[in-house]
């Protein structure tokens, strides 16, 4: 090992934590001495736990306990709150944007990016939200892929019960109570399922309002949803949720949401105020600024060994890589890019990092896939589990179970567990606070101000 290895983790996501986590273990000694070091850049002080971000919307969990904070988890690692915005790796540099940078300083003139010189790198930027030239999708619809959207799409969902119990215009009480869902996968059908549960149960505190007036509408681009969980079970989602009044429209896109009108390509047009766009990920823009080679879909190249192709001291895994799996029948594969992979992946390649640096010889990573499993709900959902097909009530246990088995710390998984023990015991939340995305409104008002515009969903100060 050299004199002292930096060794740079861009992204706090699955990979980057548990490879930053399993380094600090398995280097334990040299970080010690200081013949290595750890950065790790992220975006965030945290790392989210995306599984559990349905029920987070659906307030079944805090939104605290579906992240975990990297300082306390990471504690012999160097945490950058930032991002990496180009890699030179043939030179072994990597620019960081942190939030200082972004603050002027003395002279008046933005601080910029700055160079981070590495040893070894670790690309774990995990993906973004795939998008499409739709139009109105980017002034109107809502993603799904952090803790934030979650929160924010909760607390806009019973907003828009409020807009419609308070209204007698028809139209807005149409539209308020209209939600429409883009994309058929994990995100889409758990989010739509646990979403319409809240909201239904919601209904009966509302003396003016029934489930029967609400519209759930999914819409899939292909002939099936859920094709994780196989065929068999994906049509048994789709009977389950129409069974529930859920409008399924598959081999079906959305074509424009402009006007705050969903147009589908079947031809139906549905005024609403929620667009909820789950159509997808692509990898992280930070991949086309490096001089590392890529496949046809963005992702990085790697080896079995999850090794950069022809880039020695590159590493990468989950969303970010094309891992070739060497498990499957059929050659020239690569491994899906799920939380399943992704956990495994980390191990494994923090364990040919420190063998690198050791001289020992790199494992490959190998691993059968074990099934999926997907909530619909409370007590519903559906599970293809070592080709053993499940649903109902026994498939929603699984996934629970499986999943406070991987959220990270026994801090974490107390907590969880905890919560779901006392929902289980008592009713449901069904506040919204949609006030703490603007949390500075009131006050600017009462101190003379303008009030900061409320975005176009929500209602105060509507006519």
């Amino acid at each position: 090992m050299k004199e002292r290895t930096r060794i740079l983790v861009v992204g706090g996501g699955y990979v980057g934590m548990y490879t930053a986590l399993r380094l600090q273990r398995k280097l334990k000694r040299e970080l010690a001495r200081g013949a290595a070091e750890i950065t790790v850049v992220t975006p965030d002080p945290y790392m989210t736990y995306q599984p559990f971000l349905p029920e987070a919307a659906a307030g079944a969990i805090s939104p605290r306990h579906v992240v975990v904070p990297l300082r306390r988890v990471l504690d012999r690692c160097h945490i950058v709150i930032g991002e990496a915005s180009a890699i030179d790796h043939a030179a072994r540099v990597a620019t960081i944007t942190t939030l200082a940078d972004n603050e002027k300083g003395s002279g008046g003139r933005s601080g910029g990016g700055r160079a981070v010189a590495y040893d070894e790198l670790v690309l774990a930027p995990g993906s973004v939200s795939r998008t499409l030239p739709i139009p109105g999708l980017a002034d109107h619809a809502i993603g799904f892929k952090t803790l934030e959207e979650a929160i924010g799409l909760r607390n806009h969902v019973l907003e828009q019960m409020d807009i419609a119990s308070s209204t007698r215009d028809p139209d807005v009480r149409d539209a308020a109570l209209t939600f429409v869902f883009v994309g058929g996968g994990y995100a889409g059908v758990e989010a739509l399922g646990e979403l319409e549960d809240m909201a239904r149960y919601t209904t009966r505190y509302y003396h003016n309002l029934r489930p029967e007036d609400m519209k759930w509408i999914l819409v899939e681009a292909s002939d099936r949803i859920l094709p994780e969980v196989g065929e068999a079970m994906g049509r048994y989602t789709v009977s389950e949720l129409r069974r529930r009044n859920i409008d399924v429209r598959l081999e079906t896109r959305l074509e424009s949401c402009a006007d705050r009108v969903a147009v589908l390509s079947d031809g139906a047009r549905f005024p609403t105020r929620t667009v909820v766009w789950t159509a997808g990920v692509t990898p992280h823009p930070v991949l086309a600024a490096t001089d590392l080679a890529r496949d046809e879909r963005g992702r990085l190249r790697c080896t079995a060994e999850l090794a950069v192709e022809g880039a020695p001291h590159a590493w990468a895994a989950g969303d970010a890589a094309a891992v070739p799996d060497t498990t499957a029948e059929d050659p020239g594969r690569d491994c899906a890019p799920n939380a399943q992979h992704a956990l495994r992946q980390a191990k494994v390649l923090a364990d040919n990092i420190a063998h690198s640096l050791r001289g020992e010889p790199l494992q490959a990573y190998a691993h059968s896939y074990a099934g999926s499993v997907a909530s619909l709900g409370l007590h519903k959902g559906v599970a293809h589990v070592y080709g053993r097909r499940i649903k109902g009530y026994p498939a929603w246990f699984i996934h629970r179970t499986y999943h406070l088995s991987r959220v990270p710390t026994f801090n974490r998984k107390a907590r969880v567990a905890a919560e779901w023990t006392l929902a289980g015991l008592f009713k449901r939340e069904i506040v919204s606070l949609g006030s703490l995305e603007h949390p500075r409104a009131e006050f600017e008002l009462a101190a003379g101000g303008k009030p900061s515009q409320d975005p176009p969903d929500n209602p105060k100060g509507s006519s």
